[in-house]
């Protein structure tokens, strides 16, 4: 990080105030914290101070969707980001958990693994606190105990994962075309992504792809 630079986007006055007294007592006058209010002022403090820290409740704030915060993460690749949420759903514990650079906690954690959280960050390491982190772990365990994909729809998740056309998928399955679509729709829909990079990402994270595979 260039410096200790903060956005506390968060709009409960109490959530500020306790993370500005978190990271002054950490880090003195070297910290710099800026509450913004909605999507656009983190936008313009982005376009300014690019490898800013967001610490961020998307759920109380102008961002509702978890597509919204990754694509702005995305969109400015030096920053770090903690999503500091009351809950968060097990889809958006995925989708956060596939995506490197957010780190997860929760506003029942204990003061020092907030701080803790704080540390790894400024860093430049991701931070995911123990109870998300068992959360993970158990739906690694049990990837599809929530999403009913059919043998045929996993199947063809694999090979869509694996960098494979609907003509390529088509022809391997000995299938129409149509419906290696209409499959693809499906899944889609059941894994709750819209593009075939949210989709591949879900199946690294499944364990239906191997890393090594992926990269192959």
């Amino acid at each position: 990080m260039e410096n200790k630079y903060f956005l506390l986007a968060d709009n409960q006055d109490i959530t500020r105030a306790g993370l500005r007294h978190y990271i002054e007592s950490l880090y003195g006058v070297e910290a710099v914290c800026v509450d913004v209010c909605n999507k656009n002022r983190l936008i313009d403090e982005l376009a300014k101070h690019n490898s800013a820290i967001v610490i961020l409740d998307y759920t109380l704030f102008d961002l509702p969707m978890v597509s919204d915060v990754i694509n702005l993460r995305q969109r400015y690749p030096l920053s770090a980001w903690a999503i500091f949420s009351t809950e968060l759903t097990q889809q958006a514990i995925r989708s956060f958990g596939a995506e490197d650079g957010i780190s997860l906690l929760l506003k029942e954690n204990a003061e020092d693994e907030i701080r803790s959280a704080l540390r790894y960050m400024l860093k430049g390491d991701r931070y995911i606190c123990h109870q998300i982190s068992n959360t993970l772990i158990k739906d690694r365990l049990e990837p599809h105990n929530d999403v009913r994909l059919t043998p045929s729809e996993i199947e063809v998740l694999k090979l869509i994962a694996r960098g494979k056309s609907v003509k390529e998928i088509a022809a391997e399955r000995n299938s129409s075309v149509h419906t290696i679509i209409t499959h693809k729709k499906n899944i889609f829909r059941k894994i709750e992504v819209n593009n075939i990079y949210e989709a591949t990402k879900y199946a690294l994270h499944a364990g239906l792809v191997d890393l090594m595979e992926y990269y192959i």
